[in-house]
């Protein structure tokens, strides 16, 4: 390409496609080895958006079956937390503005890009509602029926409410809300990818705020699931407030250093 530099090139190519049809011709067609180089990015970068693309309208056709039945708010649901021996269990219910690439459930992507689209879909243009069931609620419940008033609640937050819900796994028992139960949901639906997200997101934070208020559990890190570092810990120094005294481990570290001790002395109010 004749009177363009590879550094004026390759602005052009990290730009992203689609990319110009005589671009691309100049770049194969250039001497250069690095405007060479630049054409085979500029080829794995379109085979990447394509792909994207596609997966994007995949990711799409629940949303677009409830759309053609008469549903105008349509509403991802998904939770975070159902395991970990401490901490809540995070509901979250989306109503996508917009399609958002990237979209996936969260436990396929990186922290990072949970956080990016976590700021993503908190953009105007879309609604989001959180539910959560403390500890307490988890214990005096049962994990699933938790499980399920975290999940209502969320919906009953959104405003307007939707008129359709997409829920990951479950059937809500009193959700009033026409719903459709998606098994791994998370990973076929960009609504309830996106709940997915928001409630992992949610949720990895709140552990790290009782990181601070109960030191030792390595809350920050381990997010209340049975690590090796938590367990030890939970053994050493028997259950904080933050724990769930119905799951097994938890409640044989409470036997073991008395039914009604609480460890954290050193909380931070």
């Amino acid at each position: 390409m004749p009177g363009r530099t590879l550094a004026e090139l390759r602005a052009v190519v990290r730009a992203g496609p689609p990319y110009d049809e005589d671009f691309l011709r100049g770049l194969a067609e250039d001497g250069r080895a690095g405007a060479r180089a630049l054409h085979r990015e500029c080829l794995r970068r379109s085979a990447a958006a394509e792909e994207e693309k596609e997966q994007a309208a995949s990711m799409l056709r629940f949303e677009n079956e409830a759309r053609e039945a008469g549903h105008r708010r349509v509403a991802g649901v998904d939770e975070a937390g159902r395991g970990p021996l401490a901490g809540p269990l995070v509901a979250a219910a989306v109503v996508l503005g917009e399609p958002v690439p990237g979209l996936n459930d969260s436990k396929q992507l990186k922290a990072s890009e949970r956080e990016r689209l976590f700021d993503v879909l908190h953009q105007p243009g879309h609604d989001i509602a959180v539910g959560v069931a403390q500890a307490e609620t988890i214990d005096f419940q049962g994990i699933q029926s938790a499980n399920y008033h975290a999940m209502e609640l969320a919906v009953q937050e959104l405003d307007p409410a939707p008129d359709c819900v997409l829920v990951d796994g479950f059937v809500l028992p009193s959700c009033p809300t026409r719903q459709v139960r998606i098994r791994g949901g998370d990973s076929l639906s960009m609504s309830i990818a996106a709940a997915s997200i928001v409630a992992k997101v949610t949720r990895d934070r709140l552990m790290v705020e009782l990181d601070e208020t109960y030191p030792g559990y390595g809350f920050a890190r381990n997010k209340g699931y049975p690590t090796a570092e938590h367990i030890a810990a939970l053994r050493a120094m028997g259950p904080c407030p933050a724990h769930r005294r119905s799951f097994a481990p938890v409640a044989e570290a409470a036997r073991q250093h008395g039914a009604v001790r609480f460890a954290g002395g050193d909380r931070k109010d």
